[in-house]
């Protein structure tokens, strides 16, 4: 049932206009070229989408858009999170979800619950929720971590397909792997351990760098999940230093400058983010122009 999440999502950045509209020109042209690259599926409304500053009809234009523009093509996930249970039920029964294959629904912030609240949360979720879930684990912008056995416990609902893991704890993630279900899928939520946990038996991973480097990021995450891992290395080694300018100076900053780099669309953001420096975009070309 879930086999199109195996490989290379990404989670696609809101191209703007200087004067803070959404480029859809931009997303037309970003759309586009991770779909020419290789890339196996899109996460639209995800953290890298600056989707907290979104208004609820920049949402839902941004994702007509999008809908039009992939025409089919690729699968598509859809972010629906945050910290109000209550709200996120309404708006998944609110939200037109006839195009998606999955929702990506993240752990809950600010009001820090706790284990129990987690899974409470999520059950709430998969008891209402008429299509597929991905769990999303981000402790480093939610502020709180959701434990192995809570990510465990969860798997054994209905409609919880998998987990996007961006703990940053390799231990955490291989204890999943280790005692998770069969078809229950284990998806890296960091670019740079998306390979090793690939070899340990993960599935896949749901990227930001994927979309400024779709071709080279998807066909080495296809190559670890055939168990060409030497080859994979080599191109995971190619892209380090990349991968590291990326988050650099906070994330989607870093993508936004290697799309605007690779002349995809604008580097504009929505403060409080701002552009990466002049430093930092300077290495950004100086990579972009050598690899």
């Amino acid at each position: 049932m879930s086999n199109f999440l195996k490989g290379t999502g990404v989670a696609l950045a809101t191209p703007f206009n200087k004067d803070g509209s959404i480029d859809y020109t931009g997303v037309t042209s970003l759309v586009d070229f991770c779909i020419k690259g290789g890339i196996e599926y899109l996460v639209i409304l995800g953290t890298t989408a600056e989707s907290v500053t979104l208004s609820k009809e920049e949402k839902r234009d941004l994702v007509d858009h999008i809908v039009k523009v992939n025409d089919n093509r690729l699968p598509l996930v859809i972010g629906i999170g945050g910290n109000n249970t209550a709200a996120i039920l309404k708006e998944i029964q609110e939200t037109d979800l006839s195009y998606f294959d999955a929702i990506l629904s993240v752990v809950p912030m600010y009001n820090r619950p706790s284990q129990e609240g987690i899974y409470q949360h999520y059950k709430k979720i998969n008891d209402i929720v008429p299509i597929p879930v991905l769990l999303y684990n981000v402790p480093s912008r939610t502020g709180t971590n959701m434990a192995a056995e809570t990510t465990l416990r969860l798997a054994q609902l209905e409609n919880i397909i998998g987990i996007k893991e961006a703990v940053g704890d390799f231990t955490q993630v291989l204890k999943i792997i280790k005692d998770k279900p069969k078809d229950f899928l284990v998806i890296s939520g960091d670019d740079t351990l998306a390979l090793p946990a690939v070899a340990a038996g993960g599935d896949g991973v749901i990227s930001v760098i994927g979309q400024g480097f779709p071709q080279e990021f998807s066909e080495m995450i296809r190559l670890g999940l055939a168990g060409e891992t030497e080859k994979a290395f080599q191109i995971l080694y190619k892209l380090l230093p990349i991968l590291d300018y990326a988050f650099e100076e906070g994330n989607p900053a870093g993508i936004k400058n290697i799309l605007k780099t690779r002349e995809i669309c604008q580097d504009y953001l929505r403060l409080p983010l701002i552009p990466v420096s002049e430093g930092l975009g300077e290495k950004i070309k100086e990579f972009i122009q050598n690899f």
